[in-house]
């Protein structure tokens, strides 16, 4: 990805092996006997490779297969910590009923298809069918100057709280949100799938909340500029930890700058802004926009995450509320349309065309392929917590989210697909 900054890099296993790439056309059996053929590679690093794919038949795979298939060694950890979540929460039956319930349009989180071992040279390799989507939010948000419009910004907050409340009511929590491992639908533009669950951590195994505890050893985890007070701590991923970094993200979005970010080879630094931001989110505001720019929802909302307690089940409602109201005062609505033009806090571009040729222009730099953003990432996530008394946090098995290697920790190291 392109001017992606370097940070402290998510931490993973000394050594992995490489996947070796497979042909085109190589097909792959799934648990449930499925049959899947490997189109072109487009994404590959430290993990392994990323195909496109399509099920099985006479014809080869084409440019526009509707599904990829994440293929790495079968020591390697990140992608059995994702199957974890993938086969526990995200088939296909538990979705759909899920946006049924919920009369939702659609939910952000990518289908499980398939998954299995692949036997090749003597070796095993460990695969998942996923589906396939477009570009990530953190390539637009560069294109566009580092800006999303106020109603982009409260339209991706709404779109990823249903997100976290479906991961979250299935006992996980993902520690890692950012632009991106945000993607837009492959033919659905206006629909944003939050995706890379290498950190997914499960919170709540059968109904039974991980305790508080801090573990020095375990600091920092995650981005670095968007992750929460309680991961500074080395304490376990919680709800409360995944909506602050969201409330950090849409600052970022809407402001282009946080804080904090011109210090990021200083985590104990990172974490004491945030730690001093805690009881005083109208100084945050204050330092990232002008006083008739300040977002208040925003800031209502970030007011009212800080006070969760570790163990809260969060008012996912009330914050959509929050966000909808910033929709209204700006005389916006929620339809569902993410407009990435550049413009100040939803107001209408003044010259688009203009915009377009300076955006063509930077797209016409050097491209970055999908194998380049595969092994670029780096940063790390934080979160917050209230002072609350402290009561035991994470257990190892808690920790069992595999770090992601250095070269390997890109936001797209399992999702990001050709870029269209």
């Amino acid at each position: 990805m392109p001017n992606v900054k370097k940070t402290a890099r998510k931490r993973g296993p000394p050594k992995r092996k490489l996947a070796e790439e497979f042909p085109p056309g190589e097909v792959f059996t799934d648990l449930l006997k499925k049959e899947w053929k490997l189109g072109q590679v487009i994404g590959k690093g430290g993990f392994g490779c990323l195909y496109l794919a399509d099920v099985n038949s006479s014809k080869a795979v084409t440019s526009d297969a509707p599904y990829v298939i994440k293929v790495e060694p079968s020591d390697n950890g990140p992608l059995f910590t994702e199957l974890s979540f993938y086969m526990r929460a995200a088939k296909p039956d538990l979705i759909k009923k899920w946006i049924s319930s919920h009369k939702l349009k659609y939910l952000g989180v990518p289908k499980y298809w398939g998954s299995g071992l692949h036997q090749k040279n003597g070796r095993s390799y460990r695969f998942m069918v996923m589906d396939r989507f477009g570009k990530d939010l953190q390539k637009i948000f560069e294109e566009r100057g580092k800006r999303f419009t106020r109603k982009t910004v409260l339209q991706l907050g709404l779109r990823i709280l249903d997100v976290l409340e479906y991961i979250h009511e299935h006992e996980y929590v993902h520690a890692d949100i950012k632009a991106s491992n945000l993607l837009l639908g492959y033919k659905a533009p206006h629909q944003v799938y939050l995706v890379d669950y290498g950190l997914a951590f499960r919170y709540c195994p059968n109904n039974i909340h991980k305790d508080y505890r801090e573990d020095p050893k375990r600091c920092h985890d995650g981005t670095l500029e968007f992750t929460s007070i309680d991961a500074h701590k080395g304490v376990a991923p919680s709800r409360r930890g995944d909506l602050e970094i969201l409330g950090y993200c849409m600052v970022c979005w809407l402001s282009g700058r946080l804080p904090w970010e011109d210090n990021l080879k200083d985590p104990i630094y990172v974490r004491d802004s945030k730690i001093r931001y805690t009881d005083n989110i109208e100084q945050l505001m204050s330092e990232c926009f002008t006083k008739k720019d300040e977002p208040n929802e925003i800031a209502r909302y970030m007011e009212r995450v800080m006070v969760l307690s570790y163990t809260e089940k969060p008012p996912y409602q009330k914050l959509r509320e929050i966000l909808l109201q910033g929709l209204k005062d700006i005389g916006q609505k929620d339809d569902g349309i993410l407009d990435f033009e550049i413009t100040e806090n939803g107001d209408v571009p003044a010259k688009p065309a203009l915009k377009k040729k300076r955006k063509l222009a930077a797209v016409s730099e050097p491209a970055t392929t999908d194998e380049d953003s595969a092994e670029v990432d780096g940063t790390e996530n934080i979160k917050k917590r209230r002072p609350v008394s402290p009561r035991s946090t994470d257990s190892p098995e808690a920790i069992c989210r595999d770090r992601l290697q250095p070269e390997a920790s890109s936001s797209c190291h399992c999702h990001h697909h050709l870029q269209q």
